[in-house]
C-alpha cells in the first residue's frame, strides 16, 4: 500500500515562491536601511551588542568585530554624571525611547558630540527583545553652531563679548540688581593716541596692541567682572556687587581703575615693536533704586571718557548729572546753530582799527549770532561751529556779507578806502575750492580785492607749509591781503615767515594787556615789530584800552591799532557813522 504523499500544486508552488521574494525584498530594504551614513547598532534586551553597521564603524573607529559582545558603555566619555543617564533610562522604560545630545568617546579616545536616538523593540506579547540606537556625528555642526554664536556674540580679534552681548548681561545685571542693595559700576575704556600708533607701524601692530589690551584687562578683573570690546580702541567693564554704600562702591571702581590704568600703562611689546599706550576711563555707578536703561548707562560712561580725555589723558573721571546737562545743551545749541544757518539768522559786527594818528583805517568783521532775542558773542558759537563742521556754511556767509559791505562802503567817498578784516577758520582755508571760493565773492561784487583782508592764525599756516604757501600766493595773486593773526602766541618762525606772502602781523592783545608794566611783553612785542619790519610787513595791536598802552606800541614801532580804546564792535549804521564822524571833524586844508 503507498503512503500517502503531499500533492504540490503549481499555485502552492507560486505563492510560496512570492512569499520568499518579498521576505527577500523587506530583507535588502531593510538592509539597506540600516547601512546609511548615520551609525547605528542593535542590542539584545540585555544591552550586548548584537550588530553594528559601517556608518556606526566610521564614526566611533570600532569595527563590527570589536563592538558585537560589548555594551554601549564602551563609547562612554565621562562627560555625563550618573544622573544623566538615569534621566535616560527612565524616559526609555517609560516611553520606550530617547533622543538628545551625548558626548561619546571614539576608539583613539576623542570626544565628540552626537545625536543619540535610542528606540525599545517589543514583540507582539509586549516583551522586549532588542533596543536599536541611531547615532549621529555633529562635531561639525556644532562646532558651526559655536561659531555662529561667537561671530553674534563675541569679537572676533580680542574673543571678548562684543556690544550685543555685553548690553545683553548689563540688562541682566540691572534686572537682579533689583534683588539686592549694591551698586554696579560701568567703566568706558579708550585708548589714547591709538589712531597715531595705527597709522605710523600700520593695522597688524594696532591689532597685536588690541589683544594684549584685552588679555591685561582680563587679568586686572575680578573672578564675574565682565571685560567687552565695543569696536575700534573702545573696551568697556561691568563690576557687579560692589557695596551697598556709594562712597565705597565708588572708591572700589577706584581703586580697580587705577589697577586697569598700571597694567595698561606698561610697556608692550609688538612684534619688533616697544610701545606705550595709555587710557582714559569713564565711570557711572548705577544702583536699584534708579536701575537707568542699558544704553544711557554707555552714554554716561562715554561722556566721562571725554572728560577724561580732555583733562589730559590717561586719566579716570566719573559721571555725573553736569556733563549731561553740558551735552544737552550742548546738542539744543547745535539745533539750533543749524537753523540759525539756514536762516541767516547772524549779523556781522565792525571793530574799528586805526593809524598813529586815530584814523579810521579799516575794521574787522565779527560775526554776531541773535538768538531768543539775545546777541551771542562767537566765543560761545564758533567752537561749536568748527567742531560740527557748520563753520563751513557760517564763513562762506561771513565771506560773501563782508563783501557786499565793501561794495556799498566803495559808494561812499567817506568808508570807501577802508579795509575790512575777515577771519578764516583752518577748516574753511583748507577745503577744496576756497582760492575760487574767494574770487568769486570778490567777482560777483566788484570790490577792490587790495580792501578785503583775510586773517590767519599760526595753526592754519603750519599745516603743511608748502600747500599753504601755494594757497596764499594765489590769494596775494588776486590783490587780496593775509594777515597772520594772533600773532606770537604759537610757534611763531622766521623760517616760515618768510616763505609766506603775507601782509601783516597781529599782535595778539595778551601781549598788550600787560605791556606796560611787563617787561617780558614789551621784549616780545619789540621782537614781533622788529621781525615784520626785517620782512616789509605791517603790524597792527589788537587788544588796545588805554593811552599808555597806545603810546608805548607807538614808541615801540607799531603804528596800528584795535581795541576798546577807539571802539568796541558796533552794528554796522554805527561804525559808519563813527568813521563818518571822524571824517567830517578833520580840519579842511
Amino acid at each position: 500500500m503507498r503512503s500517502a504523499m503531499p500533492v504540490e500544486t503549481p499555485g502552492t508552488v507560486d505563492a510560496l515562491a512570492r512569499r520568499i521574494a518579498a521576505l527577500e525584498s523587506e530583507l535588502r530594504v531593510v538592509t539597506a536601511a540600516f547601512e546609511t551614513a548615520e551609525g547605528m547598532l542593535v542590542t539584545d534586551a540585555h544591552g550586548i551588542i548584537l550588530r553594528v553597521n559601517q556608518g556606526f564603524s566610521r564614526i566611533t573607529g570600532y569595527t563590527a568585530r570589536e563592538a558585537v559582545g560589548q555594551r554601549p558603555a564602551m563609547l562612554s566619555s565621562g562627560k555625563h554624571d550618573a544622573g544623566f543617564y538615569r534621566n535616560m533610562w527612565d524616559a526609555i522604560h517609560r516611553d520606550d525611547r530617547w533622543e538628545g545630545e551625548i558626548w561619546n568617546l571614539r576608539k583613539d579616545g576623542e570626544k565628540y558630540p552626537q545625536h543619540l536616538s535610542i528606540a525599545a523593540v517589543r514583540d507582539q506579547g509586549g516583551r522586549l527583545t532588542n533596543y536599536v540606537a541611531v547615532l549621529t556625528d555633529i562635531t561639525q555642526r556644532k562646532a558651526a553652531s559655536e561659531e555662529i554664536e561667537m561671530l553674534a556674540f563675541y569679537d572676533p580679534l580680542t574673543r571678548l563679548p562684543n556690544r550685543r552681548l555685553l548690553l545683553e548681561r548689563l540688562r541682566q545685571v540691572l534686572n537682579t540688581s533689583r534683588l539686592h542693595d549694591r551698586y554696579g559700576a560701568l567703566m568706558f575704556i579708550d585708548l589714547d593716541n591709538f589712531k597715531t600708533l595705527n597709522d605710523t607701524l600700520g593695522h597688524n601692530v594696532g591689532d597685536m596692541l588690541l589683544q594684549q589690551v584685552a588679555g591685561r584687562l582680563q587679568a586686572a578683573l575680578r573672578h564675574g567682572d565682565t571685560v567687552a570690546r565695543l569696536g575700534g580702541d573702545e573696551f568697556v567693564v561691568l563690576l557687579e556687587g560692589l557695596s551697598s554704600d556709594q562712597d565705597e562702591a565708588a572708591a572700589h571702581t577706584e581703586m580697580l581703575g587705577v589697577a586697569i590704568r598700571n597694567a595698561l600703562n606698561l610697556p608692550y611689546l609688538l612684534g619688533s615693536h616697544t610701545c606705550h599706550s595709555t587710557p582714559s576711563i569713564g565711570v557711572t555707578l548705577f544702583h536699584n533704586g534708579h536701575p537707568p536703561h542699558p544704553d544711557e548707562l554707555l552714554m554716561q560712561a562715554d561722556i566721562a571718557m571725554y572728560q577724561a580725555k580732555q583733562g589730559g589723558r590717561n586719566g579716570m573721571r566719573f559721571f555725573d548729572q553736569g556733563m549731561q546737562d553740558n551735552i544737552n545743551a550742548r546738542a539744543d545749541m547745535e539745533r539750533a546753530l543749524r537753523i540759525a544757518i539756514d536762516l541767516h539768522q547772524f549779523e556781522l559786527y565792525y571793530q574799528i582799527q586805526v593809524d598813529q594818528h586815530g584814523r579810521a583805517r579799516g575794521a574787522e568783521a565779527l560775526v554776531r549770532w541773535r538768538a531768543d532775542g539775545k546777541m551771542m558773542s562767537p566765543a560761545q558759537f564758533v567752537p561749536l561751529a568748527e567742531e560740527t563742521g557748520l563753520i563751513l556754511q557760517l564763513g562762506s556767509w561771513v565771506l560773501e556779507e563782508a563783501c557786499a559791505r565793501l561794495r556799498a562802503w566803495q559808494e561812499d567817498p567817506g568808508l570807501r578806502a577802508l579795509t575790512l578784516a575777515v577771519n578764516v577758520s583752518a577748516a574753511q582755508f583748507h577745503q577744496p575750492g576756497f582760492c575760487e571760493q574767494v574770487r568769486g565773492a570778490v567777482a560777483r561784487h566788484a570790490i577792490d580785492p587790495r580792501l578785503l583782508k583775510l586773517e590767519l592764525t599760526e595753526g592754519i599756516v603750519l599745516k603743511n607749509v608748502e600747500v599753504t604757501a601755494h594757497s596764499m600766493a594765489a590769494l596775494r595773486a588776486m590783490g587780496v591781503r593775509l594777515s597772520l593773526d594772533d600773532f606770537g602766541t604759537g610757534y611763531s618762525s622766521l623760517q616760515y615767515l618768510k616763505r609766506l606772502p603775507l601782509s601783516q602781523l597781529k599782535i595778539d592783545q595778551s601781549f598788550v594787556l600787560d605791556l606796560v608794566n611787563d617787561r617780558s611783553d614789551q621784549a616780545i612785542v619789540t621782537t614781533i615789530i622788529a621781525m615784520a619790519r626785517s620782512l616789509g610787513l605791517d603790524v597792527i595791536a589788537e587788544g588796545v584800552e588805554t593811552p599808555a598802552q597806545r603810546a608805548l606800541l607807538q614808541k615801540l614801532g607799531c603804528f596800528h591799532y584795535q581795541g576798546y580804546l577807539f571802539g568796541r564792535p558796533v552794528a554796522v549804521a554805527e561804525f559808519e557813522q563813527l568813521v563818518l564822524g571822524q571824517v567830517s571833524a578833520r580840519p579842511r586844508a
